[in-house]
C-alpha cells in the first residue's frame, strides 16, 4: 500500500489517482500508524515552505518521515514536499530562513530567473546512477515553483535549468524527492511513479 500524507497541503486527489495507476492500493491519510507502516509514503506539498512545515508539524510529519527512513521504509517528497526535506528554506522569511525537516543539510532559496514562478514543462538532466528516470532520459516534466535547492545532496541528483541550475530530483537510499509534479506530468510522470513503486 502507498500512503499519501495528508497534512493540509498538496493535490491529494490527483496524487491519489496517479499513484493508483501503479497497481498498488493508495490511501490518503494523516494517521501516524498507517503512514509509518505503508510500503511507501508520499509527502506532497503546494504553497509556501513555512506553511507546509506548520501543517506537517501538526500531524507529526517530521517524526514519521525520520522514523520511516531509520526503519528503511521508502519516502517520496513532491514539490514543496521535496523542499521541506532540506534543513532550511528562505521563502517569506524575515529572519533568514525557516527550519525544515533536515533530512538533507541545505537551503531552498529563490531562483535567479527572469520569469517566476517557473511554471510549465522542462527537461531533467538525470544522474547516471538514476533508478527513477530509467527510460525517461529524454522526457519533460511539469514544474510550478519559485524556490529550489541548488547544491547537490544525497547519492544521486538530477538537475533542471530555469535561469539557473537547480536540483530537480534526489535519490538517496530510502528517501527520494522531485521538485516537479509527477502526477501532473502526463505519461512521463506516470512512468516515473511506476519506477518508484517498483523500486520500493
Amino acid at each position: 500500500m502507498i500512503a499519501i500524507l495528508d497534512y493540509g497541503s498538496g493535490n491529494l486527489r490527483s496524487a491519489e489517482r496517479a499513484f493508483a495507476t501503479s497497481g498498488l492500493d493508495v490511501v490518503v491519510t494523516s494517521d501516524r500508524e498507517v503512514a509509518l507502516n505503508a510500503k511507501g509514503l508520499v509527502v506532497p506539498g503546494v504553497g509556501a515552505f513555512a506553511a507546509c512545515m506548520q501543517g506537517l508539524n501538526a500531524v507529526g510529519g517530521p517524526e514519521i518521515i525520520r522514523e520511516r527512513i531509520v526503519n528503511e521504509r521508502p519516502v517520496l517528497g513532491i514539490c514543496i514536499g521535496m523542499q521541506i526535506l532540506f534543513s532550511r528554506g528562505t521563502e517569506h522569511s524575515k529572519n533568514g530562513s525557516h527550519a525544515g525537516v533536515g533530512i538533507w543539510d541545505g537551503e531552498v532559496s529563490l531562483l535567479e530567473a527572469p520569469i517566476l514562478p517557473h511554471m510549465g514543462w522542462n527537461s531533467v538532466e538525470s544522474d547516471a546512477q538514476t533508478v527513477l528516470f530509467q527510460g525517461l532520459e529524454n522526457e519533460s516534466f511539469y514544474f510550478v515553483h519559485s524556490y529550489a535547492a541548488k547544491k547537490a545532496v544525497g547519492k544521486a541528483q538530477s538537475w533542471t535549468t530555469h535561469g539557473e541550475k537547480f536540483v530537480s530530483a534526489v535519490e538517496d537510499g530510502y528517501v527520494s524527492a522531485t521538485q516537479f509534479h509527477p502526477e501532473k506530468s502526463g505519461d512521463a510522470g506516470l512512468a516515473f511513479i511506476k519506477n518508484w513503486t517498483k523500486s520500493i
